[in-house]
Order: structure tokens, then sequence, then C-alpha cells
């Protein structure tokens, strides 16, 4: 690809992992109706927002960097959302993690020669699942870090291990003060924790503080789900995960099954928290684990 040069920090064997989390059926819908939408967050990048998790989308000197692809179906919309804020070609797409919501519109991309790159971790797990179109598993993976050269500039790429998954990638943005926060960040919402793709609650709290520990108050973070945000935004998420953890162990700890938590339920503080796809139930049975 001219102008791109892939420099791989660190690479090792794949782990033998099989588990695949299919999309969720909450999040299927009429595609026809799904508007995607660009806004400007600083200088040449953008986030796009449709149907599924968050788009981050760098424009480089000879080319755009794209990072998730939505649901399959979705990529004319986001083409055209691209199209429409820079002449520049779509040359490579990175995946944050390999949940469909984020990787299912890969395959339409790679075939008009986009570069799909992720974790190791990420291939893996795509490759599982015998319904994902092959077109679209990754051509370029990494175990650690890879920075991605977009001309004179270079996206930077960094795996946090078992947090939301074990395939969990941080973009960051160069010169503009943004970075991609992929699913470890649901705005003001329950994360979802993957618990069967090596999702773990501490490696979660731990994975965001190590972030936020290289932001400033200015950085503006695109979530994988939720509206665009800063770093006090995301350690609100983080507080509430280590509050309402707390209130489900000391629970545990008094003899309450799962069932008797979820009956007693959180504080009454958490009841916005919860949604569509990660209730309050749900969540209760993630911390309880």
């Amino acid at each position: 690809m001219r102008g791109f040069k892939l420099v791989q920090l660190k690479q090792t064997a794949w782990a033998a992992l099989v588990l695949l989390v299919a999309a969720p059926a909450w999040a299927q819908a009429n595609l026809a109706e799904v508007e995607v939408k660009a806004t400007q967050v600083a200088g040449n990048v953008y986030m796009l927002t449709g149907m599924g998790g968050n788009i981050g989308v760098y424009v480089g000197d000879d080319g755009v960097v794209m990072i998730d692809a939505q649901y399959q179906g979705l990529a004319d919309k986001i083409t055209a959302a691209i199209a429409a804020v820079t002449e520049q070609p779509i040359k490579t797409l990175v995946n944050t993690h390999f949940h469909g919501d984020h990787t299912g519109g890969n395959a339409p991309f790679a075939r008009n020669g986009v570069m799909v790159v992720a974790h190791e971790n990420v291939k893996t797990r795509l490759a599982a699942n015998d319904k994902f179109d092959r077109d679209g598993l990754p051509k370029v993976t990494f175990s650690d870090g890879l920075e991605v050269k977009a001309g004179s500039q270079s996206v930077r790429l960094q795996h946090y291990p078992n947090g939301h998954t074990d395939g969990d990638v941080v973009v960051w943005f160069p010169q503009a003060n943004v970075i991609h926060a992929g699913d470890l960040f649901f705005v003001d919402r329950f994360p979802f924790i993957d618990l069967n793709a090596g999702g773990n609650v501490q490696g979660f709290i731990d994975n965001v503080r190590a972030v936020i520990a290289e932001l400033d108050t200015q950085t503006q973070i695109i979530p994988g789900h939720g509206r665009l945000s800063k770093r006090a935004d995301w350690l609100r998420l983080v507080h509430m995960i280590e509050a309402t953890r707390e209130e489900v162990l000391t629970l545990k700890q008094q003899g309450m099954s799962v069932e008797q938590v979820i009956e007693h339920g959180l504080s009454e503080q958490w009841q916005a928290w919860s949604w569509s796809f990660i209730n309050e139930e749900r969540w209760i049975r993630t911390l309880y684990q």
C-alpha cells in the first residue's frame, strides 16, 4: 500500500482460543433505516455513528485509517460518510476487538483492497466462527503494539489484555489528543465484560486506569458506545464498576446466592446505568462471577 508502512512492535504465537460471541440480538435492525453520521473530533480525526460500535476515522496525507466497521451491510453508508469529509481513499481498517458490531463490516472493505489489522486474538476468534466472512479476517496481526503509518504521521495501536475481551486495542491518534477506546468504554452504561472471551472485571478496571494515566483533562475519547467523552467520563465508569462490585461482593460474602442478590438489587443511584443489553440483572451476574 503506497504511503503506508505497518511497523510491528512485538509478535508472539497465537493463543489457541476457540470461543466466539455472536452479534447480540438486540442490535439487529433494518439497515435501510440506519443513518451513518460523521462528527469532526479534532483536526483530521472524525467519529462516525450508525449502528454498532462507534467508528474512528483518521485522514492521513495519502489515505484514511478507519477504526472498526460496525455491522455487515453498512459498508456503503460508512464509505459515503467518509467520502463526505475527505477525498482520500480508505487504506487501513483496525478492529478494536472481535465482536460483530465492530467487525461485521470487515469483508466489503477488505475486498476493496483495505488492509484489515487487529490483535492476534481477534483473528483467532473470528477464524473460529464459521459464519464470519473469511474475506474480512485480519491480514496483519500483532501481540503488543503496532504503529500504522499514514503519510507523515502514525496511528498507534496498543493491546490491553483481559478487559472487555482478550483482544482489546486502544487507538492513539497523532497530534490530535484523541483516542479510540473501543469497548473498554461504554458511556454511562453498565459495560459488557465478555467473560467467555477473556474478559475480566478487574482487568477491565486495570486497563482503563492504565490508559487514563496517559491522558490529560482535554483528551477527547471516542468510546465504543456512547457520546464523545473526556477523561472524567471514563473515570465515572470505573467508579461505578468498583462501587457496584463492592455491593455485590458484600452480599455474596453474607451468603446470598446470585438470584438473591438480583432480587435485592443494586443501590438506587445505579438504576440509570441499566440498558437493553446489559441490564441490572446481567451486570450483577457479571460481578458475582
